[in-house]
């Protein structure tokens, strides 16, 4: 008995984004003491105000199966949180599940999806275990790491989709208006999808988050990725959405019939209050990694061995490691190794990320600075 082809074709052997994460999870099973600034999970729980609601809804009896495409108050509230029409929004089990959605309702086997370099490790298997082939444009690191619009003008002229996230993970960067309008029109050109994924758009430190959707002639062919994981602190509650044309909408119910049959009414229940009424949550939120960003790039800067572009959005710092002579992921098991920090090595996002580092902003302020402070003293000692 074997395992799938299907299957056995999604990982990209050799370059397992989260085997740092994986080693830290493992010595703290066996009771070290690590500090995490690998994954983008917050370091708090979620806010009490949305687990009563939960629970409440779940108590209600609101346990049953629920409505597929979601129910119509949370429906509702992300069409107006988008400017879109009821329609136009499916429900999902998290982003990452809308975005495999999205190529599911997109491509056929074999067709080509476009994503930029550096992009979210998740990228290319996601592509993969729809049944498409990934190909790289590069974005430019000394342009603050913005497409580079010969290149990707190049590999679109055979593919079906394009794949962007904006405020961007791992990078920060954020395509200002100037960059959706081209990018929109190299889809207009091509005529391809685009789909975007806005699940950082509340983390915006630098400019505006510019959804290109809301561009001439964009609607019919934008699908755009969103989530409560980031915004509300609601990682581990897997809600998600896609926003797409009514047609598209109808065409992924019957892949949610075939897979996920929805999501948990209790818990959409609780997406529908954080978005009704979790405003003070959102921007809470917000403000947190806004200062921690400034933290951070307080404390980067002038450091020997590490350079550093100030992210314009998300929750992350890039870092640009390779004075110091090593690989990310050679950097990475070493900072492991000797202080018991995990990063994600740049490696893992693209070959424009080699020989960088991603580190998340999920440590209270006076530790976080702390983990920088030791990360850029074992940078010095490797010069």
């Amino acid at each position: 008995m074997k395992i799938s082809n299907r299957i056995r074709s999604i990982p990209e052997v050799g370059n397992n984004a989260w085997a740092i994460f994986e080693k830290a999870q493992k010595l703290r099973e066996q009771g070290i003491d690590v500090t995490m600034l690998s994954i983008g999970d917050h370091e708090t729980i979620t806010p009490e105000p949305i687990i009563d609601h939960m629970a409440q809804a779940a108590r209600r009896g609101n346990t049953g199966y629920a409505s597929i495409p979601g129910m119509a108050p949370l429906r509702a509230a992300i069409a107006d949180r988008a400017g879109a029409s009821v329609e136009n929004v499916f429900v999902t089990p998290g982003g990452q599940f809308a975005l495999f959605e999205a190529l599911m309702a997109t491509i056929d086997p074999g067709d080509k999806v476009a994503i930029l370099d550096p992009y979210y490790a998740t990228y290319p298997i996601t592509i993969r275990a729809a049944g498409g082939q990934p190909v790289i444009a590069r974005a430019l690191p000394d342009a603050g790491f913005q497409p580079d619009f010969d290149d990707l003008d190049r590999v679109l002229h055979d593919a079906k989709v394009l794949l962007i996230n904006s405020p961007n993970n791992p990078t920060g960067a954020i395509y200002p208006r100037e960059t959706m309008e081209r990018i929109a029109a190299l889809c207009i050109k091509h005529d391809v999808w685009l789909i975007s994924d806005e699940v950082y758009d509340t983390q915006v430190w630098e400019g505006e988050h510019i959804s290109p959707r809301t561009l001439p002639d964009m609607a019919q062919r934008t699908i755009v990725i969103g989530s409560m994981s980031k915004s509300h602190v609601m990682t581990g509650f897997r809600l998600g959405w896609l926003i797409a044309p009514e047609f598209l909408v109808s065409a992924v119910f019957e892949l949610a019939i075939a897979t996920t049959y929805g999501v948990p009414g209790f818990i959409q229940e609780a997406a529908a209050f954080a978005l009704r009424e979790g405003d003070a949550i959102a921007e809470e939120t917000t403000a947190r990694y806004r200062r921690r960003r400034d933290l951070a790039v307080q404390t980067l800067q002038g450091a020997n061995g590490v350079r550093m572009s100030a992210p314009q959005g998300a929750m992350y710092v890039m870092l640009d490691i390779r004075a110091t002579g090593l690989s990310g992921n050679a950097f990475a098991e070493s900072l492991l190794d000797t202080h018991h920090i995990a990063v994600m090595p740049g490696e893992g996002f693209g070959q424009a990320a080699a020989g960088h580092l991603r580190v998340s902003l999920t440590l209270p302020d006076e530790d976080l600075v702390r983990a920088l402070r030791t990360l850029t003293d074992h940078a010095a000692s490797l010069l």
